[in-house]
């Protein structure tokens, strides 16, 4: 019924339009109205506003089927074990003393809180490292089912710890659960980054930072003492996790598997084409399969690249140089810093102190309005338009937060001006490195390298954060409001590098990148035309189904 009802010729025939070449061009999904802006435009942009909600609604329901069973996990872990943390620790001196009949000494304590949230980390280091071979092997539809499998078992041990008195559950279920967000965070990348149209690549693949930040406010809301952030309550606080994975667990059958990987790994066409059909709608979409044939072609007889062989690859060599950069740039440019001054700051800014969790939370909602904004954006001004201007804006911020930071006692309404600032560095963040960086990755590697490179930006990401939550400590203690300069010069010489080398992606193939990357990969002339002569020769194998 809506088939006929939105079909082009109904349209044409109800706004009275010519229908040669008119036709022709909805099917491809151009412009073709504009030939005819005297007549109708406000009835033809609603209607293909109808028609683009009908045509790629699956394709949207599912970048939120993974959203919730993937990215999801890995915000929601990062900000979920804070509100607990005094019931937690209050929990393991109870256990110590039922079974030694004496008080944990400050110092195990520490240490036994310290490794149930930095076993987290080491989890994800090895779920981001098995990642690559999974989805290369079973597809990344298959992985994601049996890794939604593992949170439900890991909430399991969480919340019946306190009735089994036993923190060693916790443990472990934490080091599942960074497990399964190493994994589905990997996992969720690149499932989005190949399920999507050209034109809905960026949205597609910003949605992987939006649900991160959506993680960490569900985190920061379930954790609030109105709901599950109590003493009796702190249990249910942290199985609620398994939630989502059940969720994901149900829908994700009912949705295909990504069409590159159906037709480059697995060779199969009439697969690869009902997906897209599935996903995309009954349009003409000749221009993306072309692409994917395309790519076939100029990577036919290449294997998949294992990590070592991508790390050794010199027609990759600079993609990963991007990669670095991005990744670091991307936990050490200061978030995390931000929210751990954030109480400090607030406080001094007259808050009380039992307000202060709202007004945090206040700063994740911002956090996550700029990332959503960055994915509506991000195809209209380009991802490296956005990517610089976030770190510009983020260097000023942290360069006058410094300031006030200093000034705080010499004037009364200085903590205020640094509560404006965090809210202004956060919303920076998002909107610009926070919801660009995962996208630029994935859109700089082809169907045989992904895998392998996510498996280096997992890693990267993970060690990442976990250095800094065992070294940042110690940086704030010994350098106080001083260590956001640290952040800047860091933020500073990743955006000097992006603006030199990184180029632009928006609206441009794999090869297209891969040719704009092969002027820096092979700068000597006789290599680069060598390069070029190749793909030219096996771009000419017949893209035609």
């Amino acid at each position: 019924m809506l088939h006929r009802l939105f079909s082009p010729k109904m349209l044409l025939t109800q706004l009275d339009l010519p229908s040669t070449n008119g036709e022709k061009h909805f099917l491809r999904g151009r412009n073709w109205y504009d030939c005819y802006k005297p007549q109708g435009m406000s009835e033809i942009n609603h209607c293909l506003d109808v028609l683009l909600q009908v045509q790629y609604q699956l394709l949207f329901i599912m970048i939120c089927v993974l959203g919730i069973g993937g990215s999801f996990h890995y915000g929601f872990q990062i900000s979920v074990v804070n509100a607990p943390s005094p019931f937690i620790k209050s929990f393991i001196n109870e256990t110590w003393q039922t079974r030694y009949n004496s008080y944990v000494s400050e110092n195990i304590c520490t240490l036994l809180w310290s490794s149930i949230v930095s076993i987290y980390s080491i989890g994800g280091v090895i779920g981001a490292l098995a990642a690559g071979y999974l989805s290369q092997r079973y597809g990344k539809k298959k992985c994601q089912l049996c890794n939604s499998l593992i949170p439900v078992g890991a909430a399991l041990l969480s919340g019946l710890s306190r009735e089994a008195g036993s923190f060693e559950m916790i443990m472990v279920g934490r080091f599942f659960l960074g497990l399964t967000s190493g994994l589905g965070l990997s996992l969720h990348a690149q499932y989005a980054g190949e399920i999507a149209p050209r034109k809905f690549r960026g949205f597609t693949n910003t949605s992987i930072s939006i649900f991160v930040t959506i993680g960490k406010c569900f985190g920061q809301i379930f954790g609030l003492r109105e709901i599950l952030g109590t003493e009796t309550l702190w249990p249910l606080l942290l199985a609620a996790s398994g939630i989502s994975s059940a969720i994901q667990l149900v829908t994700l059958p009912f949705f295909p598997e990504s069409p590159p990987y159906l037709l480059m790994q697995k060779g199969n066409k009439e697969a690869c084409i009902k997906a897209i059909k599935q996903l995309w709608g009954e349009g003409d979409h000749h221009d993306e399969i072309e692409d994917m044939m395309r790519e076939q072609a100029a990577r036919k007889g290449t294997k998949i690249l294992s990590i070592l062989e991508l790390l050794r690859e010199k027609s990759l060599r600079w993609q990963l140089y991007c990669v670095f950069a991005l990744i670091i740039a991307l936990q050490l440019c200061g978030i995390n810093a931000i929210y751990f001054y954030s109480y400090d700051v607030f406080q001094k800014a007259g808050f009380p102190p039992d307000k202060i969790p709202y007004i945090t939370l206040g700063v994740g909602i911002c956090e996550v309005t700029s990332v959503i904004l960055c994915s509506l954006l991000v195809e209209r001004f380009g991802r490296k338009t956005l990517l610089l201007s976030g770190y510009v804006l983020m260097i000023l911020t942290l360069g006058l937060l410094t300031v006030t930071l200093s000034l705080q006692k010499q004037f009364s309404w200085m903590p205020f001006c640094s509560v404006a600032l965090i809210f202004m560095f956060n919303i920076s963040f998002g909107a610009g490195p926070g919801g660009v960086s995962i996208t630029m990755c994935v859109e700089m590697f082809g169907q045989s390298s992904r895998a392998a490179a996510f498996v280096i930006v997992g890693f990267l990401n993970w060690i990442g954060l976990y250095l800094l939550g065992m070294i940042f400590p110690y940086i704030a203690a010994g350098l106080g409001h001083f260590c956001f300069l640290i952040f800047l010069g860091i933020t500073a010489i990743s955006g000097i590098f992006a603006y030199l080398f990184l180029p632009e992606t928006k609206g441009k193939s794999i090869l297209e990148i891969s040719e704009e990357f092969n002027k820096l990969n092979f700068r000597r002339k006789h290599d680069r035309v060598t390069t070029e002569d190749f793909q030219l020769q096996q771009c000419t194998v017949s893209t035609k189904f």
